[in-house]
């Protein structure tokens, strides 16, 4: 059991590293595309970076969530307690948000992002709050 926390452990550090880092760059995105409309050298280099960024990250979420649901199943069945509930909500917030980014790649990819590089500011915080909040249930367990 202990292995399979360290590998969920891993899974999901790594995957909320790509979501801290991918809506940076997509801050940087909508900079250049304010500054140049698009199409430059940098915003190639940038989608370049986005869309491998976007790939590597989804291919972790799969064994994080994965391994998280095994460690669940093994430890409590079918009797889940209520942070495990909580905790669960905000992964499929967590998966939603992985997705969504996914979107914005294929609106910068298309030209049509319509947001402006301060939403992306504000955009890139939820994953921390995301994390903090999943932290603080499992190590906490306050319910």
């Amino acid at each position: 059991m202990l292995w399979l926390k360290a590998f969920h452990i891993v899974f999901v550090v790594s995957w909320f590293s790509g979501m801290f880092y991918l809506p940076r760059i997509f801050v940087n995105l909508a900079m250049e595309q304010e500054r140049e409309h698009g199409g430059g050298v940098t915003t190639e280099r940038l989608l370049l970076m986005a869309r491998k960024l976007y790939r590597f990250m989804m291919m972790l979420s799969v064994p994080a969530v994965l391994l998280g649901l095994w460690l669940a199943w093994m430890q409590y069945g079918f009797k889940l307690p209520g942070w495990l509930h909580a905790k669960l909500a905000l992964v499929f917030l967590a998966i939603g948000y992985s997705h969504a980014c996914g979107g914005v790649l294929k609106k910068f990819e298309r030209g049509v992002n319509q947001r402006s590089h301060t939403w992306f500011r504000w955009f890139n915080e939820a994953p921390v709050f995301l994390l903090v909040a999943i932290v603080i249930l499992v190590v906490v367990k306050p319910f």
